[in-house]
């Protein structure tokens, strides 16, 4: 047995949406450390994934990562993503569906646009993203390993959080079982489907864990926040032949918080 070869993702091609910040940024990092020959991000903001694009490009060298500027909550969105992905290549290894929106508002306020917008992108997009490229993905997986696709949930699909973000926890509950779905499916065209479900790590969409890191460890059993390496672990173990018997699973990655947590811990800001 090769350990190395076991977590290898050597010569993979890879989109990872959201790609260009937060925990998206960290699955990059990680699939080019792994061996990666190419990974594409999408993200609406062109300058910012510019940014990081050159970031990259000083670490892996140039051609590593491309950009591809998409707007993801809208199907025509979706669909130029994909069709630009089977104008660049012949086949997709891994796909990381990682785009998402929160939307925190008081109960008796909280607006419609706001509901379509987080459940759009969280929930309708992974799926019709996946069926778009599916003859790309197929094409991934013809050849010595599965293709992989993987859905970010949350611990917020898996438990509620303190805050009014009705159609965000709603929509990564339904995020987790619409992997169990897909991957009954797409496992008989050698796609393996799976999950991963953050905790407190630092992200725009958790500023609670990006500007008071200490306060989000103090209710985390683990006694810290997570750290670039604890999610780029999480995808290589998924894409990796380590993962190729992983199916339909949501991989939670929190540092104890849903399943080690403390009685009287309801105040916990990560998620």
């Amino acid at each position: 047995m090769n350990v190395q070869e076991l977590f290898s993702l050597d010569g993979r091609i890879a989109l990872v949406t959201g790609g260009s910040r937060g925990i998206g940024k960290m699955f990059v990092e990680g699939l080019l450390s792994a061996g990666a020959a190419r990974v594409y991000i999408s993200a609406r903001k062109v300058e910012q994934m510019e940014a990081t694009i050159a970031e990259f490009d000083e670490t892996f060298g140039e051609g590593k990562v491309i950009g591809i500027p998409a707007d993801l909550s809208q199907m025509d969105g979706i669909e130029s993503l994909a069709a630009e992905m089977a104008k660049r290549e012949d086949r997709l290894d891994i796909l990381i569906n990682n785009a998402g929106a929160a939307w925190g508002q008081p109960y008796l306020e909280f607006s419609e646009a706001g509901w379509h917008r987080t459940m759009d992108l969280n929930v309708k997009t992974p799926f019709f993203l996946t069926q778009k490229l599916h003859e790309l993905l197929v094409a991934g997986g013809k050849g010595d390993h599965p293709a992989k696709v993987i859905h970010v949930s949350s611990i917020d699909g898996q438990r509620i959080n303190p805050w009014e973000t009705y159609a965000y926890q709603a929509s990564k509950a339904g995020v987790i079982q619409l992997t169990r779905r897909m991957a009954a499916r797409l496992i008989q065209d050698n796609i393996i489907v799976t999950s991963i479900a953050p905790g407190a790590f630092a992200s725009e969409m958790n500023k609670a864990a990006k500007n008071a890191p200490d306060a989000s460890a103090s209710v985390i059993p683990a006694k810290r926040i997570g750290s670039p390496e604890d999610m780029a672990a999480a995808a290589i173990y998924l894409c990796s032949r380590a993962g190729d018997y992983v199916v339909g699973e949501t991989l939670t990655v929190d540092g104890g918080v849903v399943n080690a947590a403390l009685p009287g811990s309801f105040s916990d800001p990560a998620g």
